[in-house]
């Protein structure tokens, strides 16, 4: 019985070590200094469209569009598409400068109609460059530009840093939360660009070129619709690339409902992602002998943060214990070794990036944080979320 617990505890932690090590090494590399470029070193500024999915965004969506128009030239458009709204989202869309189209369908639901609705509006008179903006986001000075002209001169996607701000009064469950928000869309996103790899798409801040569109489809309701569309380029020959420059902020909900619901759709769209491209993106890169898919394939196995160090919990439990029952200790001393290497990786981001914005007590609170997403895992296994969900606004 011993020799099979001794086995089983060994290949979990030989499993483990793939993600770990991916994270470990995307973390570390970006803690090397990364040039950045200037405005003057991209390409000449191309023709804009700013595209806005707006779902009853009354709230906030002025104060986005406050953000956005006075980066734009004479020549680009910011268009907002007011997707089964309720509410005055249009009427403050138009007043804020926006052009604004009005859909109706209360079938079919979801970013993906509302974009594919405002992409056929732009095909009558396309711009060069199309970048896809939420309305729940402070889109910072130069941003626009700056991931449109990087598109133009690649030719590639361009995903912008998004990042999340804490709520007033933040919660350590907030300030971790923003914590692991940072690592994974700013730190290992760097980290990927030193080797010149490219990255997954994360949702707001995102430019394409015209000339990709014809690639993907946008319609859909899947949980990360995002991610998905990123794959779908990255296989087509279009691997996104990451916008350092540029930055996007949102806000994490307060209401401890609403982010519930917002990691919940998060969380579960990450993990069926994971379990359905994985395969698809390893076998591309064989098809297609291309570097950057498996890059894509080892970065997209690594599960959310959360769940990474819960199972390397559970495991070395598992393992310390088997160990005291009389089987070897080698899985436990892997596993040590994987949890060490974790956890510098974890607090070096945290030195470089986060220090300014997340106090070094914050991190005390993590194993809390973790207890509060286990709820969120459970159900994946029992219940996966399939449709999306907006996340209520505070």
């Amino acid at each position: 019985m011993l020799v099979l617990v001794n086995v089983l505890l060994l290949v979990v932690a030989l499993g483990l070590a793939v993600p770990i090590a991916v994270f470990v090494v995307e973390c570390c590399a970006a803690l090397l200094p990364m040039r950045i470029r200037r405005g003057e070193e991209l390409a000449a500024r191309p023709s804009i469209a700013v595209l806005m999915p707006a779902h009853n965004e009354a709230a906030g969506i002025g104060a986005t569009l406050e953000t956005i128009v006075p980066q734009l030239a004479p020549n680009d458009r910011m268009v907002t598409v007011a997707d089964n709204c309720s509410d005055e989202t249009a009427e403050i869309a138009r007043r804020s400068g926006a052009t604004v189209l009005e859909r109706l369908d209360d079938s079919n639901r979801g970013k993906g109609y509302a974009v594919n609705f405002g992409m056929e509006f732009l095909a009558e008179n396309p711009p060069d460059v199309v970048v896809m903006v939420d309305a729940d986001c402070r889109v910072e000075p130069g941003a626009i530009e700056t991931v449109a002209c990087l598109a133009m001169e690649t030719g590639r996607p361009v995903q912008a840093t998004y990042l999340m701000e804490t709520p007033p009064q933040p919660s350590p469950k907030d300030s971790i939360s923003a914590l692991a928000f940072l690592v994974k869309n700013w730190v290992r996103p760097q980290g990927l660009a030193q080797f010149g790899l490219p990255c997954l798409l994360t949702g707001t801040g995102m430019a394409f070129p015209w000339s990709v569109m014809r690639h993907v489809s946008f319609e859909g309701s899947n949980l990360v619709e995002d991610m998905q569309l990123g794959l779908d380029l990255a296989v087509a020959g279009y691997a996104p690339v990451f916008g350092l420059e540029a930055r996007v902020i949102g806000v994490l909900p307060q209401q401890p409902e609403a982010a519930t619901q917002q990691r919940t759709r998060w969380e579960h769209g990450h993990l069926q992602t994971l379990k359905s491209q994985v395969p698809r993106l390893l076998q591309a890169a064989i098809a297609q002998k291309r570097w950057d898919l498996l890059a894509l394939a080892l970065d997209l196995c690594v599960p959310p943060l959360s769940l990474l160090v819960a199972l390397w919990g559970v495991a070395t439990v598992g393992a310390v214990v088997a160990g005291f029952a009389g089987a070897s200790w080698l899985t436990a001393a892997i596993l040590g070794v994987q949890g060490l290497f974790l956890a510098i990786a974890i607090v070096s981001a945290w030195a470089k990036f986060g220090r300014d914005r997340i106090p070094l007590g914050t991190l005390l609170s993590a194993p809390l944080y973790i207890l509060w997403k286990i709820p969120v895992y459970f159900k994946f296994l029992v219940r996966p979320q399939q449709q999306w969900v907006r996340t209520e606004r505070d």
